[in-house]
């Protein structure tokens, strides 16, 4: 897939990274229907042979969210499926079977916010900060967030968010786990490049039940969650690739896991 085959996304494939970057630098990335469209194609049919995707916006800012000067008078039943068409988006993000890292900097505020806790693993840099301005706004969250975020922060916090509007800064998200490597100035889309080479050197069975058993097992009760992961367990542990590579580190010719 060339990068010319979007108009808000650019994609460059690294072997079996692909590197996908939020395009609308002039808008600070701000999401509008063509992009959510153009993200929910590219996370729906990756490029054969991709292992990874590596998601980053271009210019100073991640995403600022909604693309306000983009939005017109809806009907409520309109609203609705606006969000649940940014929550099929973000769900093939999700649960679509590739591991996911963001590269993240400047604004990830509001669907910002809200597309980033959709991916697996984020890194940020100093000048990153996060906000849910929606109370501000006169909205409410609907790209998934009172999901998504609630689960990484915590619902008080999202309350407290966007009741404020407070914005938290870069050392902030990486206590609350909104991003989980925070490295320096202009180092975010390397450090992800780095973990996603990692991650595609990894059993694909294995990434897959990472990504799509973990994030269901944890709506589940406790002894579902516990059958499902013993039903995990036998699919990865006895396929071929698996049992090579016990081979490998029982003979000391495998890959060493990096620290």
């Amino acid at each position: 897939m060339s990068t010319g085959s979007f108009a808000h996304l650019t994609v460059e494939l690294q072997g079996s990274v692909a590197v996908v970057g939020l395009n609308r630098p002039d808008k600070r990335n701000a999401i509008h229907d063509p992009l959510i469209d153009e993200i929910h194609q590219f996370f729906s049919a990756p490029p054969e042979g991709v292992r990874v995707v590596v998601l980053h916006g271009h210019g100073p800012h991640f995403s600022s969210g909604l693309d306000l000067s983009e939005h017109r008078d809806r009907d409520a039943f309109e609203v609705m499926l606006h969000s649940q068409k940014w929550h099929r988006t973000f769900h093939a993000v999700q649960l679509g079977g590739l591991p996911v890292v963001t590269a993240m900097q400047g604004a990830v505020v509001g669907g910002g916010l809200e597309l980033a806790t959709s991916t697996h693993v984020r890194v940020a840099e100093p000048s990153t900060f996060y906000a849910l301005p929606e109370g501000q706004r006169g909205i409410f969250v609907g790209g998934g967030g009172s999901v998504r975020i609630a689960r990484v922060i915590g619902a008080g916090r999202m309350a407290e968010m966007m009741l404020t509007g407070h914005a938290y800064n870069a050392q902030e998200g990486q206590a609350m786990g909104l991003s989980h490597h925070l490295v320096g100035e202009g180092e975010a889309l390397p450090k992800a490049l780095d973990l996603a080479r990692r991650i595609a050197d990894n059993a694909p069975l294995s990434n897959y039940a990472v990504v799509n058993a973990l994030p269901r097992i944890a709506d589940m009760a406790q002894s579902e969650g516990l059958f499902t992961e013993s039903l995990m367990a036998a699919m990865a542990q006895t396929s071929t690739e698996a049992r090579e590579r016990m081979r490998a580190f029982l003979e000391k010719r495998g890959p060493k896991a990096g620290a």
